[in-house]
């Protein structure tokens, strides 16, 4: 490591570009939960859970998103090529974090729309993070979900496999014995805001 402290720095990143097709077009950063943007609340998850720095990447409705919701502190990219899938949101996060120095060991990607995951779950994932090729993922009754952390020495390789909706899908697969899993089902849960029932779950 090449920092004095022997803990790993981590970065947290906020996939936050979906237009919420399933949801009649509103944009998944936007919806409320507890009386501010989803994607408010992905952002301070992040930092309570132990992310040194935070990055967005917004799409849909980025313009409207910087206006309503609080990012401040956050290094926030906006995704032109948001409506080709995931894949795109997380390449262009992973640039954002070669680019911002910082110097981070690892990255914890979230997604925005996973509002039942909270600092607990990431605190775990992060401290599982040991060295700059880790690849460490939450698991829920053991069954491989997210957040997911991706060591430095592994972003290149990401990025290049992410593409369309898969994210790091591919990535994950291919490498699947590598991941070291953290179980995190006793203290959150891995839903996804994605269709109108499920707004349900938003406080």
């Amino acid at each position: 490591m090449a920092h004095t402290s022997d803990k790993p720095q981590v970065a947290g990143l906020v996939l936050a570009a979906g237009g919420g097709r399933r949801l009649g077009g509103r944009p998944k950063a936007l919806l409320e939960h507890r009386g501010r943007p989803l994607v408010e609340n992905a952002v301070r998850v992040l930092r309570a859970g132990g992310c040194r720095s935070v990055h967005v990447v917004l799409g849909a409705a980025a313009e409207q998103v910087l206006r309503k919701a609080d990012l401040s502190g956050c290094v926030v990219t906006v995704n032109p090529d948001w409506e080709e899938g995931m894949g795109s949101s997380l390449r262009a996060g992973l640039a954002s974090l070669s680019t911002a120095g910082g110097d981070p060991d690892a990255v914890l990607v979230s997604l925005v729309d996973q509002p039942g995951i909270g600092a607990a779950a990431v605190a775990r994932v992060v401290a599982a993070c040991e060295t700059p090729s880790a690849l460490v993922s939450a698991a829920y009754e053991g069954r491989r979900g997210h957040p997911v952390l991706f060591g430095v020495a592994r972003w290149k390789a990401v990025a290049e496999r992410a593409s369309g909706d898969r994210g790091a899908r591919d990535y994950l697969k291919e490498h699947e014995k590598e991941i070291t899993l953290v179980e995190c089902g006793d203290v959150a849960d891995a839903y996804d805001i994605d269709t109108p029932e499920d707004l349900a779950h938003l406080e």
